[in-house]
């Protein structure tokens, strides 16, 4: 299995731990959309760097601590990406559910993703 379809793979691991974080918070707590998003995002940029540090990259030749940080800065970096494109799509389209505008706005961010974690994060 290439390196691409092992992101591919992290990123749809990902996707799961950030659409069930984000339907639990709007389930069971009063924040909106906007502020449940935003914890949910967290929680997978933290799921996404194990399953990418052990099966997409391996890892890589620096300290947790170092590549941690830097996974951080790059995940921020597209995650600031995916947030702002799932909160223009909700405020364009305010009767799409959640889940939809999360999904659309996970897709552009993962190609900035992959760049930056494979350049950036990870030995190649």
């Amino acid at each position: 299995m290439g390196r691409l379809t092992r992101f591919v793979l992290a990123g749809g691991i990902g996707f799961v731990a950030d659409a069930a974080a984000l339907w639990l918070l709007l389930s069971v707590t009063p924040l909106g959309p906007l502020t449940a998003r935003g914890l949910s995002i967290g929680f997978a940029l933290t799921v996404t760097w194990q399953v990418n540090r052990h099966l997409t990259f391996s890892r890589s030749s620096r300290g947790i601590a170092q590549e941690g940080a830097r996974y951080g800065g790059v995940g921020i970096a597209t995650s600031i990406v995916n947030y702002l494109v799932y909160c223009a799509i909700l405020l364009a389209l305010p009767s799409l559910p959640p889940l939809a505008a999360l999904a659309v706005a996970s897709l552009v961010a993962m190609a900035l993703s992959f760049l930056g974690y494979s350049r950036l994060v990870f030995d190649r």
